[in-house]
C-alpha cells in the first residue's frame, strides 16, 4: 500500500531526485561528458538519469526529469548551435521524446518487476535508452527531413536510410551502456529503499 501511494504523490522525496538527476543531466551536457565519441556520431548518455528517476520513483518523476532534459536540450541548442539545432529548437524534437523517456522506462521496467529486479531494471533501461534515440531521430525525420539532407549533404532519398542508419549504429551501443550504467545504480538504490 505505501509503494502505491508513493508513486501516485509528488512529494519531497521526489522533487529531490527530481532536483539532482536534472543537476546531473545538465552537468553532463554542459561539460560534455555526456557523449561518447563513436566512429560515426556520437552517443549519449544523458538520458540515464531520466530513466534512474523514472525506474525508483515512477513515471511522474522520470517524465519531469525527461522535461528539464528536453527544456535544457533547447537552451543548448539556442546558446552553441551546430548544424541539427534548427531542429532541436523545436520541443516536438527535443522535449516529447525526452518526457517519453522516463514514462516509457518505467512502464518497462513495471512488465517485468515481478519476476527479477536486476532484469526488469535492465529491460526499463534498455526501452528508455532506445526510446530517446528513436523518438528524437523520428521526429527529425518526420518534421525536417528535407531540411536534415540539406544540412547533411545527403540525397534526399536516402534520408530515412541514413537517419535509421544512426538510429541503430547509436541505439544499440546507447542502451547497452545505459544497461551497465543503470541497472547496479538502481538495483543498489533499491535494496538500501527497500522497495
Amino acid at each position: 500500500m505505501q509503494n502505491n501511494l508513493t508513486n501516485k504523490k509528488f512529494g519531497v522525496r521526489q522533487m529531490a531526485v527530481v532536483g539532482m538527476l536534472s543537476a546531473i543531466t545538465m552537468v553532463l551536457g554542459s561539460t560534455g561528458l555526456g557523449f561518447i565519441p563513436l566512429p560515426m556520431a556520437k552517443a549519449t548518455i544523458m538520458h540515464i538519469p531520466v530513466i534512474i528517476g523514472a525506474i525508483i520513483e515512477g513515471p511522474i518523476v522520470g517524465a519531469t526529469i525527461g522535461l528539464i532534459f528536453g527544456l535544457f536540450s533547447i537552451f543548448q541548442n539556442m546558446t552553441n548551435p551546430n548544424l541539427l539545432s534548427f531542429a532541436f529548437l523545436n520541443p516536438l524534437v527535443s522535449v516529447v521524446p525526452r518526457v517519453l523517456v522516463g514514462i516509457m522506462a518505467y512502464y518497462g521496467y513495471r512488465l517485468f518487476s515481478k519476476k527479477n529486479t536486476t532484469l526488469s531494471v535492465g529491460i526499463g533501461a534498455a526501452v528508455g535508452s532506445l526510446t530517446n534515440t528513436f523518438g528524437v531521430l523520428s521526429m527529425i525525420y518526420v518534421l525536417y527531413a528535407a531540411q536534415y539532407a540539406s544540412a547533411k549533404g545527403i540525397d534526399p532519398a536516402t534520408t530515412a536510410k541514413v537517419i535509421y542508419g544512426i538510429a541503430l549504429t547509436n541505439g544499440v551501443p546507447e542502451a547497452i551502456v545505459a544497461v551497465l550504467i543503470v541497472t547496479p545504480i538502481v538495483v543498489a538504490i533499491k535494496r538500501v529503499l527497500n522497495k
